[in-house]
C-alpha cells in the first residue's frame, strides 16, 4: 500500500489515546517526550499538525515493533514508520551492493543472514549448519537499512536481491525488518525467523540454563507476536531462566539494529536500554538471537555474552 500524506492522516484517525503504544515504546523510556511517541504522533495528525512538523518524531523511532501488537484499534504503527520515511528519509541513499556473480537458491533452506551475522561467517556457518541451511550469498543488509532510513532502492538491485531467494523451498532471516518486507515482496513464500528457527531446536534448548537471560530479537517476535508468544513463553518455562519480555509481554529492545546506530545518529543509547533490561535481574550469562545485541550487553555486564547459535559448541549442563 502506498501511503501519501492525507492516508498517514486517515491511518492515524482511529487512535483512542489509551496510551498503551507509549508504554512500551524505548524513545519514550529515555526521552519521555509524548511527542516522540506513537500517541504523540498519532494526536499530532488528528489535529492537523503538518508531517513536516514531526520531523523529531520521524527522526527518534527506532522500529523495534512493539507499539504494534498493543495497539487495541490495530493502526499499522510501524508500517506507517516505514512510509513517512520514504517522505523525509533519514538518509537520502544508501550504498547498495551488487551481487550479480551470486548463485540463485536451488530448493532447500536459505539463511539470509542481515548485517551482522552476515559480516562474521564463522557464527553464519554454524548456524546455517545448525538449521542445515544454504547461508544466502546475498544478505540483504543494503537494502533492509535503506527501507529503514526511507531511502531509494534501485529496481535492478531489489530484483537481483530477490531472485535469488525465490528458488528456496524455506527462508530463515535474521534481520526482522527484512522479514517483514520479504513476506511482502515474495508473497507465499514460507519466511521465519532465525531466533525462532534456532530456539525450536533442542540441541540448543538442553543448553539453556535457569541463569541466563535470552534475548529475543524484537522485531519479528512483534511482527508475529500471536503466534510466537507461545513459543517463547513454553522455551522460559522449559529452561527456567528470563527472557527480555516486559509486563506487557513485549520484548524490550536494545535498539542496537535501529537505523539510527548505523548511519551514526542515534536517537537513545542501547546501553541504557540494556541496563534497563537487566534491571533486577540476578543472571550468570546472556543468550541474544541477534547479533548486533551482544555489544551493548558486553559493554555493561562482565558476563558471558553469546549468540544462541555459539551454544552449539558448549558441553551441556550436565556433562
Amino acid at each position: 500500500m502506498s501511503f501519501s500524506e492525507h492516508s498517514l492522516r486517515a491511518a492515524a484517525a482511529p487512535c483512542s489515546g489509551c496510551g498503551l503504544c507509549q508504554l512500551v515504546c524505548p524513545v519514550w523510556h529515555q526521552r519521555r517526550d509524548v511527542r516522540l511517541t506513537p500517541l504523540g504522533r498519532s494526536k499530532a495528525l488528528q489535529h492537523g499538525v503538518p508531517v513536516a512538523a514531526l520531523a523529531g518524531a520521524l527522526d527518534a523511532c527506532t522500529l523495534c515493533g512493539a507499539c504494534d501488537p498493543v495497539c487495541p484499534e490495530s493502526i499499522p504503527l510501524s508500517a506507517s514508520m516505514l512510509e513517512w520515511r520514504r517522505l523525509r528519509p533519514l538518509a537520502e541513499a544508501v550504498p547498495q551492493s551488487h551481487a550479480a556473480d551470486m548463485a540463485g537458491a536451488r530448493g532447500g533452506t536459505l539463511l539470509v543472514a542481515g548485517r551482522s551475522l552476515g559480516a562474521d561467517p564463522e557464527r553464519l556457518q554454524r548456524a546455517a549448519a545448525l538449521l542445515d541451511a544454504r547461508a544466502a550469498g546475498d544478505h540483504g543488509a543494503d537494502i533492509a537499512l535503506a527501507i529503514e532510513a526511507g531511502a531509494a532502492v534501485g529496481p535492478a538491485r531489489r530484483a537481483a536481491f530477490l531472485d535469488r531467494l525465490r528458488g528456496a523451498r524455506r527462508l530463515v532471516v535474521a534481520d526482522g525488518l527484512l522479514l517483514r518486507m520479504l513476506r511482502a515482496w515474495l508473497p507465499g513464500c514460507d519466511a521465519a525467523p532465525l531466533g525462532h528457527a534456532l530456539s525450536g531446536l533442542q540441541v540448543l534448548r538442553a543448553k539453556l540454563q535457569r541463569t541466563d537471560l535470552y534475548v529475543i530479537e524484537p522485531r519479528a517476535f512483534h511482527l508475529d507476536h500471536a503466534r510466537l508468544l507461545p513459543h517463547y513463553d513454553a522455551l522460559q518455562r522449559a529452561f527456567g531462566g528470563a527472557t527480555n519480555l516486559d509486563l506487557h509481554r513485549m520484548a524490550i529492545p536494545t535498539t542496537a539494529s535501529a537505523a539510527q546506530h548505523i548511519l551514526g545518529r542515534p536517537s537513545i543509547s542501547p546501553e541504557a536500554q540494556t541496563r534497563w533490561i537487566l534491571e533486577g535481574r540476578k543472571v550468570d550469562r546472556v543468550v541474544v538471537e541477534d547479533e548486533q545485541d551482544i555489544a551493548p550487553f558486553a559493554a555493561v555486564v562482565s558476563l558471558p555474552v553469546l549468540h544462541l547459535a555459539d551454544l552449539a559448541d558448549i558441553p551441556s549442563p550436565d556433562c
